[in-house]
């Protein structure tokens, strides 16, 4: 687990390096992060609620996994790092498209990312870390569309962002042209 986020400017070039934890207290420090989109052979999309333990959005839905990268480290090997290390699999990662957002968790604290947004796809069996994950489901689009617009459903202010833009944007994005 690293410890150290990579602070960014609105171009996603680094300007410093920060304590995790300290770059999400109050408003939050903008700083690089990913958002994994892990997709079976069926087209089901594999969610995750996020462990009771999470400073913030405990309990809450959200896409595979998401995480940041190490000072010196690229995208897309944190991606792969992540996925091993949250869900057990090893899984190519594509690029769909990056994005900036701000969203606070009340009075605890906040997410200001640059988040590059990925599609990874694998069938192969999940094993999540329970410090991260509490529960997983594979659900379909449809099933996904469904639940976010029910009004008691909990799921994060990143994957509500991301999925928007994904079935508007990237229509695609369900199957993954990995290159090897």
């Amino acid at each position: 687990m690293i410890d150290h986020v990579v602070l960014v400017d609105a171009q996603d070039v680094q300007v410093g390096v920060c304590d995790k934890r300290a770059a999400h207290l109050g408003a939050g420090q903008l700083h690089r992060a990913f958002s994994v989109h892990l997709i079976d052979s069926a087209g089901r999309h594999l969610l995750q609620r996020r462990a009771a333990g999470k400073m913030l959005w405990p309990g809450f839905w959200s896409n595979a996994c998401c995480s940041h990268p190490a000072p010196g480290e690229t995208v897309t090997d944190a991606a792969s790092r992540r996925l091993r290390e949250e869900l057990g699999i090893s899984a190519s990662c594509r690029f769909l498209y990056s994005f900036e957002y701000h969203a606070r968790f009340g009075s605890i604290g906040a997410e200001h990312e640059f988040c590059h947004v990925l599609v990874a796809q694998s069938d192969a069996v999940v094993s999540p870390a329970a410090e991260e994950v509490s529960e997983i489901k594979w659900w379909t689009r449809a099933e996904i569309s469904a639940r976010l617009s029910e009004s008691q459903a909990q799921f994060t202010p990143w994957f509500k962002m991301e999925w928007r833009h994904l079935l508007s944007e990237h229509p695609s994005f369900d199957i993954p042209t990995v290159q090897e």
